[in-house]
């Protein structure tokens, strides 16, 4: 798996670390450009997240059509454009035309449903979670680099970096990943996206989504605002918030990924991650320096423990063969929570107080919590996988669809293997073998 995966977690790597690269200085710098604005700011912080939920959605689509990897490419291509753009700005109208242009390369739904047609669902969870380290390794990194950089270079030369680390991606996309199987599906090949939309589960988790990124982005508004106005610290002092306070989120998503996959609990470590987010936002709501650092290592560990297990559960949730526009549709909840987390971190910095906002974020956590705890277990959905040679004959539609608790089912025609999806609650592995 670690060989299969690494590849894609250089690309992601490559991705989030140019992203993150300017999220330590990106808002203090805006601040200071002519004509700004509290909605221009959150608008160049989250602009990327606007198209990004524009075109999450198509792009998935157009990958269940035409392939993952091409639709990565075109998407690579369109970033580094963005960042090039960014490089060249001279004001904030420029600034935020690039950064609309960086997030109309959508691919982070398509990387994640590459990594589910690459790797069995029983070893999802780990996969997403060494996807999971790769981003947190490149956050780790661009909190150093970030701020060093730009004191010694200035903020365009990180734009100049994520195109460079773009190209590159482009390279191990087109030379390194490997081409994913070939999947035959017996049943209704159009994905029904009302379906998609109105299952319980998934909205749950869109709705996860929307909120985690939210609270991630208006703490990036925030915290830099806050350690450099408010406490006196220095830009590029930053890095010793981040990087310890992302080492501990690292080292949490192990129990975490343990949790969900070998306890079968995947819900446990969604409830710790909200308890977490409501507590760090406690802490910072005193504006007193100590506790407001507590409160941002409770984030940034409730963050790491979130993401892969939420990135996990919604390809589990997904047929395979609309798996594209499902996590295209839940990427939009995701980057339409990035956008809204960038302007409201604009609008409470002009107009209210971190303190009003933490009681709100109190009660829609409390809500958010009933949520994940009323979801179905994805844990009792279990796999068969059956040699395509030690079937007698192939099961027929009629078949499949008589025996009680099936969910989906298809055949990997590389491997040459029928998975059966069922629902461990309704029926068991052996009553299925011994009905095909």
């Amino acid at each position: 798996m670690f060989k299969t995966i690494l590849p894609l977690g250089v690309v992601i790597f490559f991705r989030f670390f140019g992203l993150f690269i300017v999220l330590p200085v990106l808002s203090i710098y805006l601040i200071t450009m002519p004509n700004a604005t509290p909605l221009l700011i959150g608008l160049a912080m989250s602009g990327y997240a606007l198209t990004q939920l524009i075109f999450q959605a198509p792009f998935g689509y157009l990958s269940d059509k035409i392939g993952r990897k091409s639709v990565i490419v075109l998407g690579t291509l369109i970033f580094v454009a963005g960042s090039i753009v960014c490089y060249i700005s001279q004001d904030i109208y420029m600034l935020i035309a690039g950064r609309l242009l960086q997030g109309a390369g959508a691919v982070a739904a398509v990387i994640t449903a590459l990594v589910s047609d690459l790797i069995k669902e029983e070893a999802r969870s780990k996969a997403m979670a060494l996807i999971g380290g790769s981003i947190a390794i490149g956050f780790t990194i661009s909190m150093v680099a970030g701020p060093t950089i730009s004191d010694i270079y200035g903020i365009n030369s990180l734009f100049l970096i994520s195109g460079i680390l773009g190209i590159l991606s482009l390279f191990i996309v087109i030379f390194s990943v490997p081409n994913p199987p070939q999947v035959i599906h017996h049943y209704n090949k159009k994905p029904d996206i009302k379906k998609i939309l109105l299952n319980p589960s998934l909205i749950t988790m869109n709705i996860t989504n929307f909120l985690q990124k939210s609270v991630m982005t208006f703490t990036f508004v925030l915290v830099p605002i806050y350690l450099i106005g408010k406490f006196g610290w220095d830009k590029g002092e930053l890095y010793m918030i981040y990087l310890p306070a992302t080492i501990l989120g690292v080292i949490a998503m192990g129990p975490a990924s343990i949790i969900a996959e070998k306890k079968e609990k995947p819900k446990l470590p969604l409830i710790v991650g909200i308890v977490l987010f409501i507590g760090a936002y406690l802490f910072m709501a005193s504006e007193i320096e100590y506790l407001f650092i507590i409160g941002i290592f409770l984030f940034f560990t409730g963050f790491n423990v979130h993401e892969p297990i939420m990135q996990s559960l919604a390809s589990k949730l997904s047929k395979v063969h609309q798996k594209g526009i499902s996590l295209g549709i839940f990427n939009t909840f995701g980057y339409l929570g990035t956008f809204t987390g960038g302007l409201t971190g604009a609008f409470l910095i002009k107009n209210s107080s971190l303190v009003n906002f933490s009681i709100v974020f109190a009660i829609i956590g409390i809500l958010w919590l009933v949520l994940i705890v009323k979801m179905k277990n994805p844990a009792h959905s279990k796999n068969i996988y059956i040699p395509l040679d030690e079937l007698k004959e192939k099961p027929t539609k009629n078949q499949m669809k008589k025996i009680n608790g099936i969910l989906e089912w298809y055949t990997n025609t590389t491997q040459k293997i029928l998975i059966i999806k069922y629902d461990s609650t309704k029926t068991k592995e052996k009553d299925i073998k011994s009905q095909l």
